[in-house]
């Protein structure tokens, strides 16, 4: 009987390295407990961070993290070794994350454009003084349905098609969603964080309106 042995913890070279997550993948396929335990602990804090994103609450992170690694084990044969794992594991939880939210929410949208979406006056000077994390924690509170779609094209790297795809929505409601996330950031961040803005900044953003409406109608 073969046996495969499975390093956890190992101080070789990358190609030790590389031939040991080779032999975890495989043992995987061939439904080898070990490998599989190997697997999950080594990706599963990677795994959960990106369910935490696109999820509202502890019941649904770990019901999508659970889909998400069956899907995995069930389609790792699959996978393409010359493709990054993460890369391929992190489109895998994405996509579970926005299939769970697709079937458990209702949200029955009119066809919306980008033109419909609030005014915006969004500061970025303001964003840099605030840390990577406490704009994570505040993008939380926001909607889902317009946090989902900020997430894909701002931390993951989607574009507006590739959302309208993965969202089944046409382009113009990802375009307005993203924009009315962006007002609920900016709303969120000057709630929490009400130092950061100058004295003027409401009636500055009133005058831009204003302005705006100007050059409109002429």
């Amino acid at each position: 009987m073969n046996i495969i042995s499975f390093k956890n913890n190992h101080k070789g070279s990358s190609n030790s390295d590389e031939q040991n997550f080779e032999a975890i993948i495989a043992g995987c396929i061939a439904q080898n407990n070990q490998a599989q335990r190997l697997l999950y602990k080594q990706y599963f804090g990677y795994a959960k961070s990106i369910c935490l994103r696109y999820t509202s609450c502890a019941e649904e992170v770990d019901e999508v993290l659970n889909e998400g690694f069956l899907k995995v084990f069930t389609h790792l044969k699959e996978y393409d070794s010359t493709y990054p794992f993460r890369v391929w594991i992190r489109t895998i939880m994405i996509n579970t994350a926005i299939s769970y939210y697709r079937k458990n929410k209702k949200h029955n949208e009119k066809r919306a454009s980008y033109e419909d979406a609030p005014y915006l006056g969004f500061e970025e000077d303001i964003v840099s003084q605030i840390t990577a994390e406490e704009i994570l924690l505040l993008i939380q509170k926001i909607k889902p349905k317009y946090k989902n779609v900020f997430l894909l094209y701002v931390v993951d790297g989607y574009n507006h098609r590739e959302i309208a795809d993965l969202m089944e929505m046409n382009e113009a409601t990802v375009r307005s969603h993203y924009v009315r996330a962006r007002v609920q950031l900016q709303q969120l961040i000057k709630q929490n964080y009400p130092h950061l803005f100058p004295v003027d900044w409401s009636a500055r953003i009133a005058q831009d309106r204003y302005s705006d409406a100007i050059q409109a109608a002429g």
